[in-house]
């Protein structure tokens, strides 16, 4: 890296073309920003005093060194803000001096029309976007073109550089401005010219470190930067337009941590870790170096991003498409249990695979609903939940997935465990559900259970059937009888007395009788919630409590408990065996071709000889006939094969095979040797077959 003081006319002149990365912010300057940089321009160009003025730094990653036809441009990765302001304010001081008279348009040495435009707009002599010294990402893009080269840019597309362009055409049309003045301040902009070298130097810790200060970045703005700044330019267009850029899409709308907590659920899968906040982006780059440790690339880690960025806005943020999940899906939001994300983003993508249905899929998501809801209601601690269903995959049998969910929900003991029928009803009775954080989410449910036609309850307002008034008028002490103030105390905010109405203001604290008849009372209420009001004579104690029943009967219908026989359940107690694992326990042979690939190699294996046995296990697909003599690991881009054979004594005349002996790998063998859709399989076929005959003794 190089950091040497440079005016920053100089800079311009010498960069052949800097190009801003597609996955940097748009230009974002606003009015105050150049307002300040105009001011500080004349008062440079005003005072003799000040030899230059500095503007800050200016970090680009250097074309490599090669020939011109096939260097690439210069990338900025810090201070594409002013690096495009100055651009701006150039091409508004070109436009400014060719409307003088012929003598006048140069004010100062060097400030010609055609000087600006020739050493610090334009390349004269090229063709395309390589005649432009500053291209810029997005909609920003074509506006500045439009600029450069003297047209009108387009007004039908927002973007700060057409503003800010005007902005400076109106301050420079001002006759009292010195044009003479502004030109010798230009030339004493002063930054840090901070050059990388590609290959060499590391563009994000530099990016970091250069925006520790000042407003911090979020964590979606460090991981995008990572994932995409070292890309070569060609291939960051296309990650970021074919993957990351429909992902920001998906999330625009929602506020900026749900990108944050989204990459801290998939982090959970993948490590089985969970990330504090803060610690997201750091949690990334440890597992991204991880991941292309395994063979893989960034760009494959991106894709497998975005399909979990798919799932989760499918499931969060209200972008599912099916009409039932849909809605299972917006219970669950009411419900606000993040913590539950990790685990069904899991199931989530076991549907989208086709390994359990679309039926189960809901009955999953209704039964950690039911789950989180009753815990709530019974007032169990939360600060187990995270780890519970960080880990809740880890217990489903991928072949058996519906039946081993309920049964690890049912085996859950002490405070992570699922409380009774017996504990639910006894706190929805007597618990306070007025200032329960969830009690729109439950009335809303109690509302429409078994409706067709949904009742939207945010028309109406909750009301205390006996007022809350510590006043209460004679009618309601008389109605309560002698000992009134207990049973305001006991029953007041519990499910018997609270309803939904529309008319609360008109209700006031009457007596239960007026409620009862008066227009819009409870006998005209189209609500199930009102259903029986307006046939009672009283509002008492035991009426309080019969309601209470009733509807907490209904209550243990909307969020029931798993259900299974005592024999399943027992099939599922104790740590799961190799022998329980399939097909399915391996999400990257499910989909076609890798589907196909595996198939048409395990056939051909197990033809080696009738001896051989395939067994599933939770890593690995094993082959064995007195031991294992090849294991396929399944991975997101290829199957890697674990030969038990050494690699001295393989034959292997095309050099596929690499040694892992002594090394940390998966599977039983010491040497490894790769196969895709691409690769021949019958060389493949060979090398396993070498394998086999090695464990069985022969040559």
């Amino acid at each position: 890296m190089k950091a040497v003081d440079s005016h920053l006319l100089t800079l311009l002149k010498a960069s052949s073309q800097f190009i801003v990365p597609i996955y940097q912010r748009l230009y974002s300057w606003q009015e105050v920003e150049c307002a300040q940089l105009w001011a500080d321009i004349i008062r440079a160009g005003s005072t003799p005093a000040i030899g230059s003025h500095f503007t800050g730094s200016i970090v680009y990653v250097a074309k490599e060194q090669s020939t011109n036809t096939s260097a690439e441009p210069d990338l900025i990765i810090d201070g594409q803000q002013r690096v495009t302001t100055v651009t701006l304010v150039l091409a508004a001081l070109a436009a400014r001096l060719e409307k003088l008279p012929e003598g006048q348009r140069e004010p100062w040495d060097g400030f010609s029309p055609r000087k600006i435009r020739n050493r610090y707009l334009l390349n004269d002599d090229e063709e395309g976007e390589r005649q432009f010294k500053l291209i810029l990402s997005q909609n920003d893009r074509d506006a500045l073109i439009s600029i450069l080269q003297g047209a009108e840019p387009a007004r039908d597309v927002a973007t700060r550089v057409t503003e800010n362009y005007d902005y400076f055409r109106r301050k420079l049309e001002d006759p009292k401005v010195d044009l003479g003045v502004f030109c010798r301040g230009l030339d004493k902009l002063v930054v840090v010219d901070v050059k990388l070298e590609r290959g060499v130097d590391n563009p994000q810790l530099v990016f970091e470190a250069m925006n520790s200060t000042g407003k911090k970045l979020s964590q979606a703005d460090l991981i995008r930067n990572y994932v995409l700044m070292d890309l070569p330019p060609k291939e960051q267009a296309k990650v970021y337009s074919a993957y990351w850029r429909p992902m920001e899409q998906e999330f625009s709308g929602a506020e900026e941590s749900q990108f944050d907590e989204f990459v801290r659920h998939y982090l959970t899968i993948k490590t089985g870790e969970i990330p504090r906040l803060d610690d997201i982006y750091d949690a990334f780059k440890t597992h991204a170096a991880t991941f292309t440790k395994e063979d893989e690339t960034i760009e494959s880690l991106v894709i497998e991003l975005r399909q979990y960025a798919g799932r989760y806005c499918a499931m969060a943020l209200g972008k599912e498409t099916d009409p039932a999940l849909r809605n299972a899906f917006k219970d669950l939001d009411q419900i606000k249990a993040d913590v539950v994300y990790p685990f069904l983003l899991d199931v989530y993508t076991d549907y989208e695979l086709g390994t359990l249905t679309r039926d189960d899929l809901l009955e999953i998501v209704d039964l950690v609903t039911s789950y989180i809801f009753r815990r709530a209601v019974c007032r169990m601690p939360t600060n187990s939940l995270n780890k519970t269903f960080a880990s809740f995959s880890s217990s489903v049998r991928k072949d058996r997935y519906l039946e081993s969910v309920k049964a690890h929900f049912l085996g859950l003991k002490s405070y992570r465990r699922i409380p009774t029928d017996a504990e639910f009803l006894s706190s929805l009775k007597s618990t306070d559900l007025y200032n329960f954080r969830r009690r729109s989410y439950f009335l809303r449910m109690l509302e429409n259970h078994g409706r067709k036609e949904r009742v939207t309850i945010e028309d109406y307002t909750i009301e205390h059937i006996m007022p809350q008034n510590e006043k209460l008028s004679a009618e309601w002490q008389e109605a309560l009888g002698t000992d009134w103030q207990d049973v305001q105390l006991t029953y007041l905010h519990t499910l018997g007395n609270l309803t939904l109405t529309g008319y609360n203001s008109e209700y006031s604290d009457h007596a239960f009788t007026k409620k009862r008849d008066m227009e819009g009372g409870f006998k005209d209420s189209p609500l199930r919630l009102n259903k029986g009001l307006g046939q009672l004579e009283t509002w008492n104690a035991t009426a309080i409590q019969e309601r209470a029943e009733r509807l907490a009967d209904d209550a243990l219908k909307i969020w029931p408990l798993p259900v299974l026989p005592p024999e399943t359940i027992s099939e599922f107690e104790g740590k799961r065996l190799e022998s329980d694992f399939s097909i399915e326990d391996h999400p990257y042979l499910l989909r076609e071709p890798r589907r196909s690939l595996f198939e048409t190699l395990s056939a051909e294996l197990l033809a080696l000889d009738p001896g051989i046995t395939r067994q599933f296990r939770k890593l690995y697909v094993a082959f064995k006939a007195d031991t294992n003599f090849v294991d396929i690991i399944p991975q997101k881009a290829r199957l890697r094969l674990s030969l038990n054979i050494p690699i001295e004594t393989l034959h292997d005349e095309r050099g596929l095979a690499w040694d892992v002996n002594g090394k940390s790998h998966w599977g039983n063998g010491p040497t490894e040797v790769s196969l895709d859709e691409d690769t021949d399989l019958n060389y493949i076929l060979g090398l396993a077959r070498q394998a086999f005959e090695f464990q069985m003794g022969g040559e």
